[in-house]
């Protein structure tokens, strides 16, 4: 039985020129600036499964089913301009 406490994660790997850096004080990933990022952030939070998110991961509520990850991490991967791949830990 998995504890409450835990999360499932939806790790992103992001295109090079989106790719959140050390250096950059926490930009990048999803916490780049560009308009088009910060609209993907405000619907990724709009789920109610999510817990929280960070320039190179999501973490979703352990009730989080398996549709519905795959169904973020499907939409992600869409979004080519941005994302190279997604995996659900």
């Amino acid at each position: 039985m998995v504890a409450a406490t835990e999360a499932r994660t939806l790790w992103v790997a992001f295109d090079p020129a989106w790719a959140p850096d050390e250096s950059s004080a926490g930009r990048g990933g999803f916490f780049t600036a560009d308009p088009r990022v910060r609209t993907l952030l405000r619907v990724l939070l709009s789920y109610p499964e999510v817990r929280y998110i960070l320039p190179d991961r999501i973490s979703l509520d352990v009730a989080a089913g398996s549709g519905l990850l795959e169904t973020i991490a499907h939409f992600l991967e869409r979004q080519r301009w941005l994302v190279r791949r997604v995996s659900i830990d």
